[in-house]
């Protein structure tokens, strides 16, 4: 079967959870389909993303975006009713471009990730598509503007109805949806969401597998890309509500924040003692075994935690939040520890550090645990054959 992507991003390198997610899916749906790649992109492509992209793909297309027209659209969406991240990533020219590349590729199956790439295939109705929500966007809007001060919490209030709006419309749409958790479907509010298939994302055990001849050098480890929004508020509850606490028990304690385009307020918390800033990693593996305790306590934001499949991988002991633990319902105390308070993660967070029987038991369980329930083999497999239908 030949399948003709249509991405928001390059999924290369993989600092973002969205490219994560599409490089691994072309990476199995390669192994028995032709694939026909197109990319939106509003910056500068890495050297050796055609390199690695084209292993997979047949063809590959860079659609670049121009800053102009995106700046344009974001002002004109005043008038519009659709949410601000569609239109960013919306141009007529582009639309134009990926028709006749359709046209030309006469694909068996569209592939749409995200809500921001489904404009340019909807009304493509003589080809059989697939929209891939991933998260529920307005949920994850919600939350942001349950935190936000006017008047961004106005404008997180515009967009989240934009969303629920859209999301529901653009269901219509398309023959077949995907999502990557219970929890994500749950918020969106369409009548029929059930047909909404969940395809999980997985983690390679085997690039992600403990490595015993790291040394540990940092106490405390949090990842994630640095200038997206829920992990800046992340860092800087990690840094200025739970680590105040931990330095009652452990005044040596160390913290380390990981991971690409730190924001200026993420760079900011290293001017406290005990914290490290890494910025981009080239080995993502090398901080994780550094560690003796990965700490998520996500506030915001949706989907699944790669981050936390990552950790758990490395048999690092993880201590999470409520919402960071729904979409991967490990169990508390076993695979994972559970908090939601400031004093709560302190206490989990000490707890494992201060026994190491507790640790490895937790680490053991947690590898143990995506090993058997999160593998990109069985989630992509579950992806071609319900494509396949079409």
């Amino acid at each position: 079967m030949k399948i003709f992507v249509i991405l928001s991003r390059v999924p290369y390198p993989l600092e973002k959870g969205d490219k994560l997610r599409a490089y691994h899916q072309l990476r199995e749906l390669s192994s028995r389909h032709e694939i026909v790649l197109c990319c939106l992109s509003d910056s500068p492509v890495h050297p050796d993303a055609r390199q690695k992209l084209g292993e997979l793909c047949s063809e590959i297309h860079i659609l670049p975006l121009q800053k102009w027209r995106i700046c344009l659209n974001l002002l004109l969406c005043i008038f519009s009713r659709k949410p601000f991240q569609v239109m960013y990533f919306y141009q007529r020219k582009v639309h134009r471009a990926i028709t006749a590349l359709i046209a030309a590729s006469k694909p068996d199956h569209i592939y749409c990730q995200l809500i921001r790439t489904a404009e340019y295939a909807k009304d493509e109705h003589g080809y059989p598509k697939t929209l891939d929500y991933q998260d529920a966007f307005s949920k994850g809007m919600e939350r942001r503007e349950e935190k936000a001060r006017w008047p961004l919490k106005s404008i997180f209030a515009a967009e989240r109805k934009r969303l629920i709006a859209y999301e529901n419309i653009i269901f219509e749409y398309f023959e077949y949806k995907t999502i990557i958790s219970d929890e994500d479907r749950r918020h969106i509010y369409h009548p029929e969401r059930k047909d909404i298939a969940i395809i999980t994302n997985g983690i390679d055990t085997v690039y992600f597998t403990p490595q015993a001849h790291v040394a540990k050098r940092c106490d405390v480890l949090f990842t994630g890309n640095m200038s997206y929004p829920p992990n800046i508020e992340t860092a800087e509850y990690i840094i200025l509500e739970v680590l105040p606490l931990l330095k009652k028990s452990k005044p040596g304690i160390t913290i380390t924040l990981a991971g690409s385009a730190p924001h200026r307020r993420v760079k900011q918390l290293e001017n406290i003692n005990g914290v490290t800033v890494t910025g981009w990693v080239d080995d993502i593996r090398e901080v994780y075994a550094s560690a003796k305790c990965f700490f998520a306590p996500m506030q915001s934001g949706t989907g699944l935690q790669n981050k936390l499949l990552e950790a758990m991988s490395m048999k690092l002991p993880c201590v999470a939040s409520s919402l960071a633990n729904r979409p991967l319902k490990a169990v508390d105390s076993e695979s994972i520890i559970i908090a939601d308070t400031p004093e709560g993660y302190a206490a989990a967070i000490l707890s494992v550090l201060n026994d190491e029987k507790l640790a490895g038991e937790i680490g053991r369980s947690g590898r143990t645990f995506v090993k058997m329930n999160f593998s990109w083999a069985e989630s992509v497999a579950q992806l071609s054959l319900l494509m396949q239908r079409g």
